[in-house]
């Protein structure tokens, strides 16, 4: 059974909202990170070893550095849009994490099988799980 908290949180802003907050700043620290490779060559380091610093792969190293020479800090904005839309929208997802904290140990069988039976959308185990650890 779980405990009621004493002191709960206050939702200041809508799950959306802080949503696209937290989608933002992750694109800030991705550039950030791009910015600290471009530092790390400005003061001498190879690309090799720039990358290794920023934990990339050379590969990686070698493709920011073209786009920072081509286009500079606008060739380090993340081009990557995201794949495939979720087929649970915000509001169910709050709505899973609030269902799998109420009923801690559940399998990934019965996680699926609730989320098909309650939103009408099904997915692999694989994809369960994916969706259980993105929701922490």
């Amino acid at each position: 059974m779980v405990k009621k908290e004493m002191y709960p949180i206050q939702e200041k802003v809508t799950f959306e909202e802080l949503e696209k907050r937290i989608k933002y700043i992750e694109t800030l620290i991705k550039i950030l990170d791009r910015l600290y490779f471009v530092r790390y060559r400005y003061m001498g380091d190879s690309v090799e070893e720039a990358a290794k610093k920023v934990g990339v792969t050379k590969r990686v190293g070698y493709i920011w550095q073209k786009r920072w020479n081509r286009d500079g800090y606008p060739g380090l904005l993340p081009r990557y849009k995201g794949g495939r839309p979720s087929k649970l929208n915000l509001e169910q997802k709050a709505e899973l994490k609030q269902y799998l904290v109420q009923n801690e140990g559940l399998t990934s069988h019965q996680i699926r099988e609730y989320i098909e039976e309650k939103f009408d959308v099904e997915y692999s185990l694989k994809q369960v799980r994916l969706i259980i650890k993105t929701l922490g």
